[in-house]
């Protein structure tokens, strides 16, 4: 049985905008400041979804405990902060998904783990079909995903229960969120799934081939 669903969250990086592009190129341009060789594309784009602490993994086979790590990361969130909307779009077909819900008059909002100063800026770049009802950045709340407080939160700040907003997320940790918070989940398998991701086993409500499939649930 399809719930009632009366607004729509989405994570940010891997469901509502595609934003590999401009990390990717964050990412090369510190392996090459830092004298290491730069990486495909398509070896970076799983990893986008898991922030700047993946792509340094990713980059270096570091740890965050090691000598240089935190020096590359801020290196890497420097230079995507300077080109944070260069390549990034929204997903082929979002926009259609954000008009009608913008014209039939149904909330949405975005719930990310990226922190507000980066969050902020690309959400006033990217050009959107209406504005959202409701932004929570990682470090809006004391907790970020996969822990339910910011989903919480921006069900509070739209006055609709959480049981009555549908989450849709790319990675593991934003069904487990979504679930904790009593809301219904949807995956988003056009995201930055990685290669062992399994995510039939994360038990989301919904599964999304592409950003369209939503519009059968409103």
């Amino acid at each position: 049985m399809k719930p009632a669903i009366d607004c729509l969250l989405f994570d940010l990086d891997g469901t509502l905008a595609d934003t590999a592009p401009d990390l990717a190129h964050a990412l090369n341009r510190t392996l090459e400041h830092f004298n290491r060789p730069t990486l495909p594309f398509e070896a970076i784009r799983p990893v986008v979804s898991h922030g700047g602490i993946a792509l340094i993994r990713r980059g270096f086979a570091m740890e965050p405990e090691d000598k240089g790590f935190e020096e590359r990361r801020l290196y890497l969130l420097d230079v995507y902060r300077k080109n944070i909307c260069h390549q990034t779009r929204l997903f082929p077909g979002m926009e259609q998904v954000l008009e009608t819900l913008c014209r039939q008059g149904v909330p949405w909002g975005i719930v990310t783990n990226k922190p507000a100063w980066l969050t902020d800026p690309l959400m006033e770049a990217l050009p959107m079909p209406c504005g959202t009802d409701v932004v929570v950045s990682g470090d809006t709340c004391e907790h970020s995903k996969p822990h339910p407080q910011p989903l919480i939160h921006a069900s509070t700040l739209l006055a609709i229960p959480p049981q009555r907003c549908l989450y849709v997320g790319d990675a593991e940790r934003d069904i487990e969120a979504g679930k904790a918070a009593g809301m219904p989940t949807a995956c988003a398998l056009f995201g930055y799934l990685q290669e062992d991701d399994r995510p039939q086993e994360w038990q989301a409500d919904f599964d999304l081939k592409r950003p369209q499939d939503l519009l059968a649930l409103l």
